[in-house]
């Protein structure tokens, strides 16, 4: 049974057997103060990254990259924010939402003041989204899109008159200290890697969660990391 356990730092809730307890800055950052940070894998170190990086594109999936190239590097390719989105029950709900390709917000007109801002007044960027394919995962082609609400395919948009519910995610913090992605769409699923296997390249899917709970397996454990923690090596976790 997994309990709700709630933390000091800003009443944040998290879902599983552990809670986030300040001790991993990167992940306190990006659920609490919305920082981007690299999705480090666990099992290889590679980092997740949108297929398309172009703000035009919201059809493309998610790789698996071992390299940091330059072009990556500018557009920001390699960064996500883990954005919040409510709550399923009393678990709070994420969207996983690429720093590459986001379209900067459009100066407020009359009477649109308040509409769609941040804490601070200023207008919220649009960022492209994780969003499941409705079948998955019965299906190798099942996989994932970066976009925005209204530009993904159709088989990628909400059921049910929801547009969002295809890309509300639960994110859970795991043992080991990584996190773990659930869609609410799919709880007996978890984000992994098409037939299984975490090489460069790799493209994301959904994948059956053999583990039968919330915190997953190795193979689908990420790791978040802050800039100034990117040459941080990860393998001696598991040593």
């Amino acid at each position: 049974m997994y309990t709700q356990e709630r933390t000091t730092m800003a009443n944040l809730v998290v879902g599983g057997p552990v809670a986030v307890n300040s001790y991993d800055n990167a992940i306190v950052a990006a659920l609490i103060e919305n920082r981007p940070v690299m999705l480090v894998h666990a099992f290889n170190g590679g980092y997740l990254r949108p297929a398309e990086l172009k703000e035009e594109s919201h059809d493309k999936g998610v790789q698996l990259a071992t390299a940091l190239d330059p072009a990556t590097k500018e557009a920001q390719g390699h960064l996500w924010h883990i954005t919040p989105a409510g709550f399923f029950g009393q678990r709070p709900l994420y969207f996983i939402e690429s720093a590459a390709g986001q379209v900067s917000p459009k100066p407020a007109g009359a009477g649109e003041a308040g509409a769609g801002r941040g804490d601070d007044g200023a207008p919220k960027p649009q960022r492209r989204r994780i969003t499941v394919h409705q079948d998955a995962p019965k299906s190798t082609a099942d996989t994932v899109q970066v976009g925005l609400p209204d530009k993904v395919g159709d088989k990628w948009r909400g059921k049910n008159g929801a547009p969002e519910d295809t890309q509300l995610w639960v994110v859970t913090v795991t043992p080991w200290g990584g996190i773990t992605f659930v869609p609410i769409t799919h709880p007996d699923a978890i984000l992994g890697f098409k037939d299984h296997a975490v090489t460069a390249n790799s493209e994301v899917r959904l994948t059956y969660n053999w583990g039968g709970d919330f915190t997953g397996t190795v193979i689908n454990t990420f790791y978040p990391r802050l800039p100034n923690e990117w040459s941080v090596p990860y393998h001696h976790v598991f040593t």
